[in-house]
């Protein structure tokens, strides 16, 4: 179901024909955690998540998504608001946003990485793991 957000001249909605898949690209494919991505990668991330999307008028300026089974879990990922954006409340409102997502009252458990933004995530209930030893990775570097 697309919903939309509105707070004075900017819109939040997960519609994602709305999505500028060329802004997400770039700023996403110049990041830390995306460097590089493919475009065929950024729009299957697209494709398969729940999406949010942040507008001015009808400008993208920021972007989020959601991987989730909508019963026990999620993964907050790809996260950003547009530099000359930033400042203005903005992450906070997505991050309002997502966090009361009807869809996504019941979840146990949310996930996310950051290198540098503890901070803002700490504001809505993010801690560093209570139990690291039960969680594992495989990261592949090379793809």
């Amino acid at each position: 179901m697309k919903k939309n957000f509105k707070k004075d001249s900017y819109l939040i909605s997960t519609d994602k024909s709305r999505l500028d898949i060329n802004i997400i690209h770039n700023f996403l494919s110049n990041s830390y955690w995306a460097k590089n991505r493919s475009l065929k990668t950024t729009k299957l991330t697209i494709k398969n998540s729940l999406c949010f999307g942040i507008y001015f008028k009808q400008d993208q300026i920021g972007f989020a998504r959601v991987i989730t089974d909508y019963a026990t879990f999620a993964y907050l990922a790809d996260v950003f608001v547009l530099e000359d954006f930033r400042g203005k409340g903005l992450s906070k409102w997505l991050m309002e946003v997502i966090l009361n997502y009807s869809e996504l009252q019941n979840l146990r458990r949310w996930f996310l990485a950051t290198r540098d933004a503890h901070k803002l995530y700490e504001k809505f209930g993010f801690k560093p793991l209570s139990e690291p030893e039960k969680l594992m990775e495989m990261f592949r570097k090379d793809l």
